[in-house]
């Protein structure tokens, strides 16, 4: 019996649901884009950003090798992931990189996902990663933050129904596809009135000799192109 459970629940979190209308996709989308274009409301939405800019700092960190200290997420939206390791090379360089670069990235992975109908297999996923991501925390903003982006996750991929579900994994991907655009020009414009001087970019530059603008523009070109081709998953063009 107990095997059989486990089956309908991996049965459940790995199968295919529909896709909803086309209309309510364009809907999700207006809603994301309400979510992240007004400044008052981006200065709360933004927090869902900034944990997957940090939790890309610790995954890539780990990935490579690095030594994962822990994550720190504040009320301004900044956070901060502390790894060690060699502090130069490869690895270093992918950790730095992975800021900027993770929201649209999980949003693209997300749309992908969506497009072939995983639509519980995305919640549940997002559900892992959170509570990775919590057991890393070290800061009590950080802590509940995260504890109430997960169980909101949880609540709705384990109380509510599949057209529910389909409207809330829906906004959430377009929500990392658009939010993760806004943040790299936010960064362009604090760097061209002199500030953020330890920026990841700045921290890339030091590492590769490479000029921070060019940092900008790949980060730039993966939100945008993340952008562009998720956008076109979900709508299935």
């Amino acid at each position: 019996m107990y095997d059989i459970a486990l089956g309908d629940l991996w049965d459940r979190i790995t199968g295919t649901q529909p896709d909803p209308s086309l209309w309510l996709v364009a809907a999700t989308a207006a809603v994301a884009l309400a979510a992240v274009l007004p400044h008052r409301v981006w200065q709360l939405t933004r927090n869902a950003v900034t944990i997957a800019h940090e939790g890309g700092h610790g995954l890539v960190a780990l990935l490579s090798g690095r030594r994962l200290d822990g994550i720190r997420l504040h009320s301004d939206t900044s956070g901060l992931t502390v790894s060690r390791g060699k502090p130069t090379g490869i690895g270093m360089i992918l950790t730095a990189a992975a800021g900027y670069t993770a929201p649209s990235l999980i949003g693209l992975g997300g749309a992908w996902l969506l497009a072939a109908g995983h639509i519980t297999l995305l919640l549940w996923g997002a559900i892992v990663l959170l509570t990775a991501m919590l057991v890393m925390t070290r800061n009590a903003y950080g802590v509940l933050t995260v504890l109430l982006t997960g169980a909101t996750f949880f609540l709705v991929s384990w109380l509510t129904g599949p057209d529910v579900q389909a409207l809330f994994a829906y906004g959430v991907v377009w929500f990392l596809l658009l939010g993760g655009v806004r943040p790299v020009f936010e960064l362009q414009r604090k760097r061209r009135h002199g500030g953020a001087p330890d920026s990841d970019a700045d921290q890339l530059s030091r590492l590769t000799n490479v000029p921070p603008a060019i940092w900008l523009f790949l980060f730039h070109a993966v939100a945008l192109s993340s952008l562009v081709g998720g956008g076109r998953w979900l709508l299935g063009l």
